[in-house]
């Protein structure tokens, strides 16, 4: 009885150990397969989420919305540079042009805001 509750043990913590290990592995194989606009896309996301999140460390509500957003625009001016880099599409290059301009402009108030 011992035995059987000594091997069920093992594999309660032996399984989950198994899984996690192969994980980093599959994240891997998943980037290696991924276009560099893909590639590209994960990374200024992943930038701006942090910096959005910092952002909310702001005690006041005005200054963390203020900022936050500032981070979520330089997020989508990073989105549609690389959409102006790897797209193909001149109904979409157009867009990110537009996106481009218009995000910069309100980063500009918002941080004209910030200021005062």
């Amino acid at each position: 009885m011992k035995k059987t509750q000594f091997v069920f043990a093992s594999l309660i913590f032996a399984l989950p150990a198994a899984v996690i290990a192969q994980q980093p592995d599959s994240k891997m194989s998943q980037d290696m397969n991924m276009s560099p606009a893909s590639k590209e896309y994960m990374s200024g996301m992943q930038k701006m989420h942090s910096g959005m999140m910092n952002a909310m460390k702001e005690q006041d509500a005005d200054r963390a919305f203020a900022r936050g957003m500032i981070e979520h625009h330089k997020g989508a001016i990073a989105m549609a540079e690389t959409e102006l880099k790897y797209g193909k599409d001149p109904e979409m290059k157009k867009m990110a042009e537009d996106i481009i301009k218009a995000q910069k402009g309100e980063i500009e108030h918002m941080e004209t805001w910030l200021k005062k």
